[in-house]
């Protein structure tokens, strides 16, 4: 069992542990150790968000791994899925970015990417765990011209910039379509204005001046009021929302109404159905996404498989169905034809390559869906717990889930990247899974 790693990287409070600069500058050793290649200059890339703490977390880090010999390339503050495209592209031996994506500013977190720019698996971080544990590595050390150096990779924003165009047609024009893009005062600040601009759009750009504490502070997709309202105030197209990393967008369509990954999901893969070009006639979601997507793609002929949350699960089950789209109801969105990771920019690009190929509005796109209600309510806890051991907890889902029948669902998880657990409830009576919701809560609060 993992130690450190959640279901994203290792994540929290920053400057405690276990998001420290002692546990960054291991972990960087660490990291290095296992991924170190035989050829003559390994190296990493590393990068960031806007968070206060990122360039202490990020100095430690690389001084992790250029200790036992490993070059460094900064790459500076960009999207977590730059960073996953930048491992590639610079033929790196792993990449890290230093991030807690939608969580408050005062949170950071460090996730690692695998040499083909994929999330590392669950056995690959508890290999990295064990070497951080084990103290006989720390003998392990770079002198002299051995060193890793650390060199800042000036061309890194425009290499990820050229990789989300060529996401698209070279003939897309955008130049008759007004977007609204809230950048959360996160790591999209720079990348997703300029490559929208790029295409010809007119851009009204929304948190765009970082600070390193405004990151998330109620915008971007964790608070996209502001995003919606600016889109029916302006007239715009559409808008689009990043969290803090800028690996997921939530959109709204011209009316000011929000567009979640499920109707993102949907209206791309209908779109990939009529033209002949869904994988397997699959889709993978999550078993958060609403019951209502379930049945719309049922009802078109669509396969929905469904992962544990997590997009790392969703792509490892995309890969053992051959499947090409699938994401989660967040707006972490995979199309695996362009990347291997959810990448906000991508999806939002896409979106609008559907809405300049049908020639529909996006509202009009989204409706192929009723969905059933649903509720989500997050239960705060001390500690990190085991569920499946709670029998109180247990017992009150048993009789919600008797009680919806088959109407509905319960699901009940420990977040694997905040200390909650999250409790979500699908039913067809708005006022009842708020009273079952209620119910379960209060078995989890003591219970714990």
């Amino acid at each position: 069992m993992r130690k450190l790693f959640g279901t994203d990287g290792i994540r929290g409070l920053a400057n405690a542990y276990p998001v420290t600069p002692e546990v960054a500058y291991r972990l960087g050793r660490s990291a290095a150790l296992l991924f170190k290649s035989k050829h003559r200059l390994p190296r990493v890339v590393v990068g960031r968000d806007t968070r206060l703490s990122g360039d202490m977390l990020e100095g430690a880090l690389v001084a992790g791994v250029s200790s036992v010999g490993v070059h460094v390339l900064r790459a500076g503050v960009l999207p977590t899925p730059a960073l996953a495209y930048l491992t590639k592209h610079y033929q790196a031996d792993a990449g890290v970015v230093i991030s807690a994506s939608h969580n408050p500013f005062e949170d950071n977190g460090i996730k690692f990417f695998a040499p083909n720019g994929e999330k590392l698996s669950d056995q690959m971080e508890e290999k990295i765990e064990g070497l951080f544990f084990d103290t006989r590595s720390d003998k392990v050390r770079a002198l002299r011209r051995d060193l890793g150096q650390v060199q800042d990779e000036a061309g890194a924003m425009e290499a990820y910039c050229q990789f989300a165009l060529s996401s698209v047609p070279e003939n897309l024009n955008l130049k008759n379509v007004h977007i609204v893009a809230d950048c959360g005062h996160g790591a999209t600040y720079l990348t997703t204005p300029r490559v929208l601009r790029r295409l010809g759009a007119r851009v009204t750009v929304l948190h765009d001046q970082p600070d390193g504490r405004n990151i998330n502070d109620q915008c971007g997709s964790t608070f996209p009021r502001a995003m919606q309202e600016a889109v029916t105030r302006l007239g715009a197209d559409i808008g689009l929302a990043h969290d803090g990393d800028g690996d997921r967008v939530l959109l709204a369509d011209e009316t000011g109404r929000l567009v979640d990954g499920d109707r993102i999901l949907g209206l791309c893969a209908l779109h990939l159905q009529a033209s002949r070009k869904l994988a397997r006639q699959t889709v993978v979601a999550t078993v958060m996404s609403n019951l209502g997507f379930e049945r719309a793609m049922r009802e078109a002929g669509i396969r929905l498989l469904r992962a544990p949350v997590g997009d790392r699960y969703v792509l490892e089950e995309m890969k053992r169905q051959g499947a090409m789209l699938g994401g989660e109801q967040s707006g972490h969105v995979i199309f695996r034809e362009h990347h291997a990771t959810g990448d906000g920019l991508i999806t939002a690009l896409q979106v609008l390559k559907v809405m300049k190929e049908s020639g529909k509005p996006l509202a009009e796109l989204k409706a192929f869906m009723k969905e059933v209600p649903q509720l989500l309510v997050n239960v705060p806890v001390r500690r990190r717990v085991d569920l499946s051991r709670l029998k109180a907890v247990r017992a009150a889902v048993e009789r919600v889930e008797k009680a919806l029948g088959q109407g509905g669902r319960v699901l009940v998880r420990a977040s694997g990247t905040e200390a909650k657990v999250r409790i979500m409830l699908e039913g067809e009576s708005q006022a009842e899974i708020e009273t079952f919701a209620g119910q379960i809560a209060e078995a989890v609060r003591k219970s714990v």
